[in-house]
């Protein structure tokens, strides 16, 4: 594939040739019964799912379509309030799609300029399941994105193709536990074992650890247990398309984790 026309794509923003929009999940920081950040998942026009979207795109496609991705969910997030409130936003994006740091965070730049959102509160997300072509080119999109006061976070981490090895090549600022770590880890030794190690490690790194899928308190208790203060899953609340969902009333997260 050239080069020159990737990164084309990419800054010019070329029309894609259909529609999608965003929902949002909270991120819950146990300390407080408030969200740390909402993630921005992509929907259908109308609500529809993820594959519905993601089905459409193309090799040709890809570059302009992580760039609209950034563009939909900061301002779907500014019109839905996401300023209002102290959270971060997180969003994902291909790393694969990605040329060069500096030239392709410029739409995202400007659109967050224009509508008053401080980088500091944009967090990126890759996910781990997503074949690493060049994880060299990976940590230099990380280390990118720290210089210019963004923050990063491997998603479903332990689920995909580079695991540890990953990690010890770079440290994003967040780590993702996949769900299927976390699913009934109350019921189940050797995950709770896993999960502590993973705790004492980003510990020891700096990194922040993010338990996803959550769908049962007794997950919840587990997880508190070991010292896990973010959580998103089910149990808080489900993704609202387009708006900000509502939590419990933070009392009762409080009463739950207490």
């Amino acid at each position: 594939m050239n080069t020159p026309s990737r990164c084309d794509g990419c800054r010019n923003g070329e029309a894609l040739n259909f529609a999608f929009s965003m929902a949002f999940q909270p991120i819950v920081d146990l300390s407080t019964g408030t969200p740390f950040a909402y993630e921005a998942l992509v929907r259908g026009p109308q609500g529809e799912s993820a594959a519905s979207v993601l089905q459409q795109v193309t090799d040709e496609t890809r570059y302009a379509f992580d760039q609209a991705c950034r563009v939909k969910a900061i301002q779907t997030a500014a019109r839905a309030g996401l300023l209002d409130t102290p959270a971060k936003l997180s969003i994902n994006f291909l790393p694969n799609a990605v040329y060069e740091p500096k030239a392709c965070i410029q739409l995202t730049l400007s659109t967050a300029a224009a509508i008053g959102f401080p980088t500091d509160r944009l967090i990126f997300e890759f996910t781990e399941n997503e074949q690493m072509v060049d994880p060299s080119h990976v940590k230099n999109i990380v280390e990118s994105y720290r210089r210019m006061g963004f923050g990063s976070a491997i998603d479903d981490f332990g689920a995909g193709h580079a695991g540890l090895n990953l990690l010890a090549r770079f440290q994003p600022d967040i780590i993702k536990l996949d769900m299927d770590l976390v699913r009934d880890l109350d019921a189940q030794l050797p995950k709770r074992i896993i999960i502590e190690a993973v705790i004492t490690m980003c510990a020891k790194l700096g990194i922040t650890v993010i338990a996803e899928g959550v769908e049962t308190e007794a997950e919840l208790e587990a997880l508190r247990a070991l010292g896990v203060r973010y959580i998103q899953g089910y149990l808080f609340a489900k993704p609202a398309f387009e708006r900000l969902p509502v939590l419990l009333p933070p009392v009762q997260i409080h009463a739950r984790t207490a």
